[in-house]
Protein backbone atom coordinates (compact mmCIF):
# COMPACT_ATOMS: atom_id res chain seq x y z
CA UNK A 1 0.00 0.00 0.00
CA UNK A 2 1.23 3.63 -0.95
CA UNK A 3 1.64 6.34 1.46
CA UNK A 4 -1.08 8.13 -1.16
CA UNK A 5 -3.25 5.36 0.04
CA UNK A 6 -2.33 5.42 3.42
CA UNK A 7 -3.11 9.28 3.64
CA UNK A 8 -6.43 8.79 2.32
CA UNK A 9 -7.43 5.62 4.24
CA UNK A 10 -6.46 7.96 7.13
CA UNK A 11 -8.70 10.52 5.76
CA UNK A 12 -11.47 7.91 5.35
CA UNK A 13 -11.49 6.62 9.41
CA UNK A 14 -11.51 10.48 10.20
CA UNK A 15 -14.88 10.99 8.87
CA UNK A 16 -16.02 7.21 9.72
CA UNK A 17 -15.12 8.39 13.22
CA UNK A 18 -17.28 11.40 12.94
CA UNK A 19 -20.25 9.48 11.67
CA UNK A 20 -22.38 8.54 14.42
CA UNK A 21 -21.23 12.27 16.00
CA UNK A 22 -23.10 13.32 12.93
CA UNK A 23 -26.44 11.38 13.30
CA UNK A 24 -26.05 12.05 17.03
CA UNK A 25 -26.53 15.99 16.27
CA UNK A 26 -27.73 16.15 13.67
CA UNK A 27 -30.23 19.13 13.93
CA UNK A 28 -29.31 20.27 17.54
CA UNK A 29 -28.64 23.73 18.43
CA UNK A 30 -24.91 24.01 19.73
CA UNK A 31 -24.57 27.43 22.09
CA UNK A 32 -20.89 28.48 21.47
CA UNK A 33 -19.23 31.42 23.91
CA UNK A 34 -16.43 32.54 21.56
CA UNK A 35 -13.70 34.58 23.34
CA UNK A 36 -10.09 34.55 24.78
CA UNK A 37 -7.18 33.67 21.88
CA UNK A 38 -9.34 32.41 19.74
CA UNK A 39 -10.49 35.15 18.88
CA UNK A 40 -7.22 37.59 18.86
CA UNK A 41 -5.01 35.43 16.72
CA UNK A 42 -5.61 35.61 13.31
CA UNK A 43 -4.68 32.38 12.31
CA UNK A 44 -7.03 30.92 15.13
CA UNK A 45 -10.06 33.35 14.17
CA UNK A 46 -10.22 32.24 10.50
CA UNK A 47 -10.20 28.14 11.63
CA UNK A 48 -13.02 29.40 14.04
CA UNK A 49 -14.93 30.40 11.51
CA UNK A 50 -14.41 27.48 9.43
CA UNK A 51 -15.08 25.10 11.81
CA UNK A 52 -18.15 26.84 12.19
CA UNK A 53 -19.31 26.55 8.88
CA UNK A 54 -18.47 23.21 9.01
CA UNK A 55 -21.06 22.41 11.94
CA UNK A 56 -23.77 24.22 9.82
CA UNK A 57 -23.05 21.96 6.57
CA UNK A 58 -23.22 18.77 9.12
CA UNK A 59 -26.48 19.64 10.22
CA UNK A 60 -25.97 21.07 13.61
CA UNK A 61 -27.38 24.80 14.23
CA UNK A 62 -24.28 26.72 15.69
CA UNK A 63 -25.05 30.27 17.73
CA UNK A 64 -22.43 32.21 18.79
CA UNK A 65 -22.25 34.73 21.99
CA UNK A 66 -19.21 36.77 22.61
CA UNK A 67 -17.56 38.62 24.70
CA UNK A 68 -14.38 41.51 23.85
CA UNK A 69 -11.97 42.31 26.95
CA UNK A 70 -9.25 43.11 24.98
CA UNK A 71 -10.35 44.82 22.52
CA UNK A 72 -12.53 47.10 25.17
CA UNK A 73 -9.90 47.86 27.39
CA UNK A 74 -7.77 48.56 23.54
CA UNK A 75 -10.54 51.58 23.01
CA UNK A 76 -10.64 52.48 26.70
CA UNK A 77 -6.92 53.36 26.91
CA UNK A 78 -7.09 54.45 23.23
CA UNK A 79 -10.05 57.35 24.57
CA UNK A 80 -7.78 57.68 28.04
CA UNK A 81 -11.26 56.65 29.86
CA UNK A 82 -10.28 54.63 33.41
CA UNK A 83 -10.96 51.58 33.72
CA UNK A 84 -10.38 48.87 36.60
CA UNK A 85 -11.79 45.35 38.02
CA UNK A 86 -13.53 45.03 41.21
CA UNK A 87 -14.04 41.10 42.10
CA UNK A 88 -13.12 40.09 38.93
CA UNK A 89 -15.74 42.64 37.18
CA UNK A 90 -15.37 45.49 34.94
CA UNK A 91 -16.22 49.10 36.56
CA UNK A 92 -18.92 50.17 33.89
CA UNK A 93 -19.13 54.02 33.88
CA UNK A 94 -21.77 55.55 31.32
CA UNK A 95 -18.65 56.43 29.40
CA UNK A 96 -17.29 53.19 29.97
CA UNK A 97 -20.31 51.75 28.79
CA UNK A 98 -20.56 54.25 25.23
CA UNK A 99 -17.51 52.41 24.28
CA UNK A 100 -18.26 48.63 25.06
CA UNK A 101 -21.35 48.76 23.52
CA UNK A 102 -19.84 50.56 20.50
CA UNK A 103 -16.57 47.88 20.47
CA UNK A 104 -18.71 44.60 20.90
CA UNK A 105 -21.70 45.91 18.61
CA UNK A 106 -19.64 47.63 16.40
CA UNK A 107 -16.26 46.17 15.99
CA UNK A 108 -16.15 42.61 17.42
CA UNK A 109 -19.98 41.70 16.34
CA UNK A 110 -19.15 42.69 12.50
CA UNK A 111 -15.27 41.02 12.66
CA UNK A 112 -17.27 37.95 13.44
CA UNK A 113 -20.23 37.94 10.93
CA UNK A 114 -17.46 38.90 8.37
CA UNK A 115 -15.25 35.88 9.23
CA UNK A 116 -18.28 33.50 8.86
CA UNK A 117 -19.65 34.99 5.63
CA UNK A 118 -16.87 34.62 3.74
CA UNK A 119 -18.22 31.03 2.92
CA UNK A 120 -22.04 31.88 2.14
CA UNK A 121 -24.15 34.20 3.34
CA UNK A 122 -24.73 32.74 7.04
CA UNK A 123 -23.98 34.97 9.98
CA UNK A 124 -26.29 37.41 11.32
CA UNK A 125 -25.05 39.52 14.11
CA UNK A 126 -27.28 41.00 16.69
CA UNK A 127 -27.16 42.50 20.29
CA UNK A 128 -27.96 41.22 23.48
CA UNK A 129 -30.58 44.18 22.90
CA UNK A 130 -32.70 43.42 20.12
CA UNK A 131 -35.93 41.95 20.25
CA UNK A 132 -35.12 41.95 24.20
CA UNK A 133 -33.21 39.15 23.81
CA UNK A 134 -31.32 39.76 27.48
CA UNK A 135 -33.16 41.58 29.58
CA UNK A 136 -30.50 42.52 33.00
CA UNK A 137 -30.68 44.44 36.09
CA UNK A 138 -27.81 46.04 38.10
CA UNK A 139 -25.13 43.84 39.80
CA UNK A 140 -23.32 44.52 42.14
CA UNK A 141 -19.47 43.28 43.57
CA UNK A 142 -18.95 42.01 47.19
CA UNK A 143 -15.82 43.15 49.15
CA UNK A 144 -15.52 41.36 52.30
CA UNK A 145 -19.65 40.97 53.11
CA UNK A 146 -20.19 44.54 51.62
CA UNK A 147 -22.17 45.35 47.99
CA UNK A 148 -20.39 47.74 46.16
CA UNK A 149 -21.73 49.68 43.20
CA UNK A 150 -19.07 48.92 39.69
CA UNK A 151 -21.63 50.80 37.26
CA UNK A 152 -23.48 49.22 34.16
CA UNK A 153 -22.55 45.70 34.92
CA UNK A 154 -25.50 44.02 34.74
CA UNK A 155 -27.06 40.58 35.63
CA UNK A 156 -29.15 38.73 33.20
CA UNK A 157 -33.08 37.74 34.73
CA UNK A 158 -34.75 37.01 31.28
CA UNK A 159 -34.40 35.82 27.97
CA UNK A 160 -36.93 36.05 25.10
CA UNK A 161 -35.00 33.96 22.20
CA UNK A 162 -37.88 34.24 19.75
CA UNK A 163 -35.30 35.88 17.47
CA UNK A 164 -32.33 33.93 17.55
CA UNK A 165 -34.87 31.08 16.57
CA UNK A 166 -36.22 32.48 14.06
CA UNK A 167 -32.95 32.95 12.11
CA UNK A 168 -31.78 29.57 13.35
CA UNK A 169 -34.66 28.55 11.45
CA UNK A 170 -33.92 30.28 8.40
CA UNK A 171 -30.67 28.36 8.43
CA UNK A 172 -28.67 31.65 9.90
CA UNK A 173 -25.82 31.26 12.18
CA UNK A 174 -27.12 33.89 15.08
CA UNK A 175 -23.79 35.88 16.55
CA UNK A 176 -24.46 37.61 19.68
CA UNK A 177 -22.89 40.42 21.55
CA UNK A 178 -22.93 40.63 25.41
CA UNK A 179 -25.16 43.19 25.84
CA UNK A 180 -28.34 43.72 28.02
CA UNK A 181 -31.19 45.94 28.03
CA UNK A 182 -31.94 47.54 31.15
CA UNK A 183 -34.53 46.71 33.41
CA UNK A 184 -34.72 48.91 36.50
CA UNK A 185 -37.61 51.48 35.66
CA UNK A 186 -37.43 54.79 34.13
CA UNK A 187 -34.59 56.47 35.65
CA UNK A 188 -32.05 53.12 35.53
CA UNK A 189 -29.83 53.03 33.03
CA UNK A 190 -30.85 51.65 29.01
CA UNK A 191 -28.25 48.78 28.64
CA UNK A 192 -25.82 46.88 30.81
CA UNK A 193 -22.73 45.37 29.98
CA UNK A 194 -23.35 41.41 30.79
CA UNK A 195 -20.52 38.51 31.11
CA UNK A 196 -20.54 36.45 27.97
CA UNK A 197 -20.18 33.21 29.85
CA UNK A 198 -23.53 34.01 31.65
CA UNK A 199 -25.11 35.25 28.66
CA UNK A 200 -24.13 31.98 26.32
CA UNK A 201 -25.42 29.96 29.50
CA UNK A 202 -28.77 31.15 29.69
CA UNK A 203 -28.93 31.92 26.24
CA UNK A 204 -28.21 27.90 25.63
CA UNK A 205 -31.10 26.87 28.68
CA UNK A 206 -34.06 29.13 26.50
CA UNK A 207 -33.18 27.49 23.45
CA UNK A 208 -32.65 23.59 24.70
CA UNK A 209 -29.67 23.17 23.09
CA UNK A 210 -27.70 19.80 22.96
CA UNK A 211 -24.67 21.55 24.31
CA UNK A 212 -22.81 24.66 25.60
CA UNK A 213 -19.09 25.00 24.21
CA UNK A 214 -17.27 27.32 26.14
CA UNK A 215 -13.90 28.42 24.35
CA UNK A 216 -11.21 29.83 26.91
CA UNK A 217 -7.23 29.73 26.87
CA UNK A 218 -6.59 26.55 29.49
CA UNK A 219 -7.32 22.60 28.48
CA UNK A 220 -10.12 22.52 30.62
CA UNK A 221 -10.39 22.05 34.13
CA UNK A 222 -7.28 20.85 36.17
CA UNK A 223 -7.95 18.61 38.69
CA UNK A 224 -5.06 20.02 40.85
CA UNK A 225 -4.15 23.19 39.96
CA UNK A 226 -0.57 24.31 40.42
CA UNK A 227 1.21 26.91 38.35
CA UNK A 228 4.59 25.84 39.07
CA UNK A 229 4.05 22.47 37.79
CA UNK A 230 4.99 21.71 33.81
CA UNK A 231 1.90 19.21 33.98
CA UNK A 232 -1.46 19.10 34.66
CA UNK A 233 -3.91 16.59 35.01
CA UNK A 234 -7.22 17.90 33.55
CA UNK A 235 -10.71 16.47 34.58
CA UNK A 236 -12.58 14.93 31.41
CA UNK A 237 -15.67 14.66 33.02
CA UNK A 238 -17.50 15.96 36.00
CA UNK A 239 -20.98 15.85 37.29
CA UNK A 240 -22.95 19.01 37.92
CA UNK A 241 -22.66 18.20 41.96
CA UNK A 242 -19.13 17.76 42.08
CA UNK A 243 -18.49 21.02 39.82
CA UNK A 244 -20.52 22.77 42.66
CA UNK A 245 -18.37 21.71 45.47
CA UNK A 246 -15.18 22.41 43.79
CA UNK A 247 -16.60 25.81 42.59
CA UNK A 248 -15.24 28.09 45.82
CA UNK A 249 -11.60 26.55 45.25
CA UNK A 250 -11.18 27.61 41.33
CA UNK A 251 -9.35 30.62 40.39
CA UNK A 252 -11.17 33.82 39.66
CA UNK A 253 -10.40 33.44 35.68
CA UNK A 254 -11.92 30.29 35.62
CA UNK A 255 -15.50 30.34 37.67
CA UNK A 256 -17.33 32.45 35.54
CA UNK A 257 -16.64 29.70 32.95
CA UNK A 258 -17.80 26.96 35.33
CA UNK A 259 -20.40 28.60 36.45
CA UNK A 260 -22.01 29.11 32.98
CA UNK A 261 -21.31 25.37 32.62
CA UNK A 262 -23.10 24.55 36.11
CA UNK A 263 -26.03 26.76 35.13
CA UNK A 264 -26.50 24.91 31.63
CA UNK A 265 -26.71 21.49 32.76
CA UNK A 266 -28.81 22.51 35.68
CA UNK A 267 -31.16 24.39 33.57
CA UNK A 268 -31.84 21.46 31.40
CA UNK A 269 -28.73 21.30 28.63
CA UNK A 270 -27.65 17.59 28.47
CA UNK A 271 -23.61 18.69 28.36
CA UNK A 272 -21.60 21.49 28.57
CA UNK A 273 -17.54 21.64 27.79
CA UNK A 274 -14.74 24.18 28.53
CA UNK A 275 -12.11 23.60 25.50
CA UNK A 276 -8.61 24.90 24.51
CA UNK A 277 -9.72 28.19 21.92
CA UNK A 278 -5.92 27.91 21.15
CA UNK A 279 -5.89 24.19 19.83
CA UNK A 280 -6.98 24.66 16.24
CA UNK A 281 -9.99 23.44 15.10
CA UNK A 282 -10.97 22.71 18.70
CA UNK A 283 -14.85 22.58 17.73
CA UNK A 284 -14.65 19.73 15.54
CA UNK A 285 -12.44 17.47 17.88
CA UNK A 286 -15.13 17.93 20.71
CA UNK A 287 -18.15 17.29 18.51
CA UNK A 288 -16.91 14.70 16.11
CA UNK A 289 -13.57 12.46 17.55
CA UNK A 290 -14.67 10.00 19.99
CA UNK A 291 -12.32 11.07 22.88
CA UNK A 292 -13.12 14.79 22.67
CA UNK A 293 -11.29 17.54 24.51
CA UNK A 294 -11.40 19.80 27.52
CA UNK A 295 -13.77 19.09 30.50
CA UNK A 296 -17.47 18.13 29.91
CA UNK A 297 -19.96 18.76 32.83
CA UNK A 298 -23.08 16.53 32.85
CA UNK A 299 -26.10 16.47 35.02
CA UNK A 300 -26.16 14.26 38.46
CA UNK A 301 -28.58 12.15 36.86
CA UNK A 302 -26.38 11.05 33.92
CA UNK A 303 -25.24 8.03 34.85
CA UNK A 304 -22.75 7.15 31.87
CA UNK A 305 -25.32 6.19 29.91
CA UNK A 306 -26.86 9.69 28.56
CA UNK A 307 -26.50 11.85 26.43
CA UNK A 308 -22.54 12.21 26.93
CA UNK A 309 -22.16 8.29 27.06
CA UNK A 310 -24.98 7.32 25.24
CA UNK A 311 -21.77 6.54 22.09
CA UNK A 312 -19.85 3.66 23.05
CA UNK A 313 -16.31 5.51 22.92
CA UNK A 314 -17.28 8.50 25.66
CA UNK A 315 -18.20 6.22 28.47
CA UNK A 316 -14.49 6.68 29.71
CA UNK A 317 -14.56 10.66 29.58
Amino acid sequence: MNVRTNGALDKAHTLIEALPWLARFHGATVVIKYGGNAMTEEHLRAKFADDVVFLRYAGLRPVIVHGGGPQIQAQLDLQGIDSHFVSGLRVTTPEAMQVVRMVLVGQVNRDVVGLINRHGPFAVGMSGEDAHLFTAERKHAVVDGVKIDIGQVGEIVSVDAGAVQALLDDGRIPVVSSIARGDDGPDGPGVYNVNADTAAAALAVALKACKLIVLTDVEGLYADWRPDSPAQEVISRIRASELAELLPALSSGMVPKMEACLTAVEGGVPQAHVLDGRIPHALLLEVFTDEGIGTMVVPDSDGGSGASGALEGRDSR
